[in-house]
This record gives structure tokens, C-alpha cells and sequence, in this order.
């Protein structure tokens, strides 16, 4: 699926540009050139236009080499242009050198970087950004049900610490049980937290459950497990946090569900608006 999802980005990267009139310059000409399989002719335009720092002719550009259009497949080549647009705010340019990073093609493979480019080139709408982030948290999720932790573990990392709320639940779980390194209650709950702040209800859920227990990380504050189950209960479908939501109630007054129950108001109102 990646393979396919890949092809069809880098396919429709030119022909997704600004759109101006036709033979309007050499960038046009290329595009029409480009547009019927005339790669020599798109490459003898937008060759000069990438070399004077045209953005979108050295995306274009890193597109050919990576695909071979009108030269030899050169991976290296690809990223060397993908970067100078990328760094220019070209968000298609972003996107390939994240995936070009994620994969190693051409520069040594670096779940961090890849995560980097796709963030940002995602924080400009990029959908294929959006997409390949899908696609790293999901290739973590299968090594990780594969019980490859360290895969898991490299790519879900990156994308924890760039703020992606699934891959920080999923970092907390792996920290929580120990699985693919030391068992630490602490940095479970660290994870869990940030996922909570984001709305994550997994999290929410987990990380209540932390203040339920004693000896786990936090103090024992029953108030704050409500607070937390409250919050995950209000998302459809999590009938784990209502059983949990339940247990809570019964070892708490009524004054401190009141309390709990103001606390979950309190934090909708913060991290809603």
C-alpha cells in the first residue's frame, strides 16, 4: 500500500503546481512538456529555472531523478533538489524528503527526520504528509504486534515526540508493560499524559487507571482517576473507561465525584477552545 499511495504522490506532484496560463514561461513550458511524456523537454526548462532557485522546478526536478524521467534514477540526486525546495516552504518537497528519510533512498534512514518533514509539510495541509504519518504509526503498530519492539519502538518515538497522540499512548503502553525496554511507570505516565492532553480516551483511560493504583508512578488521588475516566467516557464506544468510571465511583464521596466531575468540565473548557 505505501509503494502504491508513493507512486501515485510523486505522480500527481507536477501536476498539482500553480496554475497559471499555458506557454506563459520556461516553468509552463516544462509542464506542458512534462505533460506529454516529453521528459528531456521538461528537464531542458526546468533544469536552468532549479539551478537561479526556482522552488518548484527543484521539486519537479528531484522528482525525475527519483523516478528516472529523463535520466537515470539517481536517489541522491532526488534528495539534494527535494531539500532546496523543501527548504524554500515547497510542502510536496517536504513530504518526498520526509519519505526519502524514511526509507533510506539515497541518505541514511532517519525515523526523526522523516517525521520532522512530514510535520511540517503537513502543518501546510499536505494530504500525502498526512498520510505517510498513518503509514509509519501503522508500520509501528504491525512490528509491534509482530512483538518487533525495536521497530517499533524506532518509529513510533519520532512521532510521539512530534506531538502525534497515538504514537505517544503507544509509547506509554510499551513503557508501561516493558515491552522492548525497562518497565518505568514514570515515563508511562509521562506518554500517557500527553496523549490525554490531546484527547487521546485510550490514554485517558490508562493514565487513570495510574492514579487508582498506589506505588505506580503517581500518588494515589482518586478525584483525578475520575476526572480521567469522565473524560474518556464521553467518547463514544470506550466502554473500558465507563467500567473503570464505575469502579472509581464506588470508592469515592459524593463531594469528591462533584469535584471530579467539575475538574473534567474545567478541562474541556481549557482544551476545547
Amino acid at each position: 500500500m505505501k509503494a502504491i499511495l508513493r507512486s501515485a504522490f510523486l505522480a500527481l506532484t507536477v501536476l498539482v503546481a500553480q496554475a497559471v496560463p499555458a506557454n506563459a514561461g520556461p516553468f509552463e513550458d516544462g509542464m506542458a512538456a512534462y505533460q506529454r511524456e516529453d521528459y528531456a523537454g521538461a528537464l531542458k526548462f526546468w533544469q536552468p529555472l532549479a539551478e537561479q532557485g526556482n522552488a518548484d522546478a527543484q521539486n519537479n526536478l528531484g522528482m525525475m531523478h527519483e523516478s528516472g524521467q529523463g535520466v537515470p534514477p539517481n536517489f541522491a540526486e532526488a534528495v539534494k533538489w527535494y531539500r532546496k525546495a523543501a527548504n524554500q516552504g515547497v510542502a510536496e518537497a517536504q513530504a518526498l524528503i520526509g519519505a526519502m528519510y524514511e526509507n533510506g533512498d539515497g541518505i541514511p534512514q532517519d525515523f526523526a527526520e522523516a517525521v520532522k518533514w512530514y510535520r511540517v509539510a503537513a502543518e501546510q495541509g499536505d494530504i500525502g504528509a498526512l498520510l505517510y504519518l498513518g503509514i509509519m504509526n501503522r508500520d509501528g503498530e504491525a512490528a509491534y504486534k509482530r512483538r518487533d519492539y525495536a521497530t517499533a519502538l524506532k518509529i513510533w518515538r519520532p512521532l510521539a515526540e512530534q506531538g502525534v497522540a497515538i504514537a505517544q499512548y503507544s509509547l506509554g503502553v510499551m513503557y508501561h508493560y516493558g515491552r522492548g525496554l525497562p518497565q518505568d511507570f514514570a515515563e508511562a505516565v509521562k506518554w500517557y499524559r500527553k496523549a490525554a492532553d490531546q484527547g487521546y480516551a485510550d490514554a485517558q483511560s490508562d493514565l487513570g487507571v495510574f492514579f487508582i493504583a498506589t506505588g505506580q508512578g503517581v500518588p494515589q488521588d482518586y478525584i483525578i482517576a475520575y476526572m480521567w475516566f469522565d473524560l474518556a467516557t464521553a467518547q463514544e464506544g470506550n466502554k473500558k473507561a465507563q467500567i473503570r468510571l464505575d469502579y472509581a465511583a464506588s470508592l469515592m464521596t459524593p463531594n469528591q465525584i462533584a469535584k471530579a466531575k467539575r475538574m473534567a468540565r474545567e478541562w474541556k473548557e481549557k482544551h476545547q477552545q
